[in-house]
């Protein structure tokens, strides 16, 4: 299996800007949200459908207080 364009769980975390915990959960209840690939006991997530995912839902802005 050829691997490029796929991100562990970690790479997903920081291209996405959220939390390594945070993925799973919006794997697990999130309608839309990629699905990873399973490798043994790796998870792989594509790069291309976590951007896509990303441009349709874009990050919270977050208020100066």
């Amino acid at each position: 299996m050829n691997f490029d364009g796929f991100l562990t769980t970690e790479q997903a975390a920081e291209r996405l800007g959220i939390k390594t915990e945070s993925v799973y959960t919006f794997a697990r209840r999130l309608d839309g949200f990629p699905q990873p690939t399973r490798i043994g006991r790796t998870l792989l997530w594509q790069a291309t459908d976590l951007d896509s995912w990303r441009a349709a839902h874009p990050a919270r802005q977050r208020g100066s207080t």
